[in-house]
């Protein structure tokens, strides 16, 4: 059974031996492990740019995924001092970690989560959602966990498969299951085997970067549409160096305004999801995470559009 620990103002929590506990099972598994600080996502330890140079640091600053260790003697040295976390340093543990998050606050309502995302992505590719390994997140996501591929240096992306799905793997650490934040407790929500990466996520996260098309002119709708459409879509591009999460607000919001449209009848779904889809890749967002978003708004402002007369 899980302990409930409660996290005190400074974000620190009582001795909990369930950490102590995860640290061993996941170093059991063959996953290094590395403390976090108390009630904490960050890594323990000094950070590079205050590295004293000493002790295990001698030969130069050791990064957390260095200091990954499954050795018994030094978990229970490392949880017998403090309540820590625990991090799984995914890259030496052989694991490709899928991180499904949940929506921020301020992201437009109907934008899709990392579930919603991978589920599209693989309705859209005729896959399956992988049976594996999943850890229930403190903020309600999920984290699915693979084994990654022999050859193959995966490393950490964002937003590369859809909005809001992030990948942890060489570089990279996820928070295991047993560990507390204010947020919530992290816990094991299906305890299936471990399964392979499927082979057309590797393509996936391998494939070369593809040049990015310019949006399309289109002609296919009423005067008032098209005009909506072709400012929506300036409107995106305008948006290239806001990041990938606010490219990606830009792109939802921009769908919705043409999505009453639309549900009016005077335009094409086709056409705008064609013209919004060119616009959104253009700013660097990746192709799979523009048609998830553009559907999910499109979807959403049909259904929910209000009348013409009314609007």
């Amino acid at each position: 059974m899980t302990q409930t620990t409660d996290i005190r103002r400074d974000g620190h929590c009582p001795l909990a031996p369930d950490l102590l506990a995860s640290a061993l099972t996941a170093a059991e598994r063959g996953w290094p492990v590395i403390p976090l600080h108390p009630g904490s996502k960050r890594p323990a330890g000094h950070p590079e740019r205050a590295c004293p140079g000493t002790g295990r640091c001698t030969g130069g600053h050791r990064k957390p995924e260095q200091r990954a260790t499954t050795d018994p003697a030094l978990i229970h040295a490392a949880w017998a001092s403090r309540p820590y976390n625990v991090g799984i340093a995914t890259g030496p543990a052989g694991l490709l970690v899928i991180d499904l998050d949940v929506c921020k606050s301020e992201e437009p309502k109907g934008a899709p989560d990392g579930a919603t995302s991978f589920a599209a992505l693989c309705e859209r590719t005729e896959q399956t959602v992988p049976a594996t390994y999943r850890v229930r997140t403190a903020r309600g996501g999920e984290h699915l966990y693979f084994t990654a591929p022999s050859g193959v240096h995966l490393k950490n992306s964002a937003n590369r498969l859809g909005a809001h799905i992030d990948t942890r793997a060489w570089g990279g650490y996820v928070v295991a299951p047993g560990s507390i934040t204010p947020d919530g407790a992290y816990a094991v929500a299906s305890d299936a085997p471990v399964a392979e990466l499927p082979a057309w996520l590797t393509a996936l996260l391998t494939e070369s970067d593809r040049p990015t098309p310019l949006p399309v002119r289109v002609h296919d709708g009423t005067r008032a549409a098209l005009v909506a459409l072709e400012r929506e879509c300036a409107v995106i591009a305008s948006a290239s160096e806001g990041g990938p999460n606010g490219r990606n607000v830009t792109l939802h919001r921009s769908a919705c305004k043409v999505g009453r449209f639309v549900a009016w009848g005077d335009i094409s779904r086709h056409v705008v999801e064609q013209a919004i889809q060119g616009a959104g890749e253009a700013t660097g967002l990746p192709p799979a995470e523009c048609r998830t978003t553009i559907r999910s708004a499109l979807d959403w402002v049909i259904a929910h559009a209000t009348p013409r007369e009314a609007a």
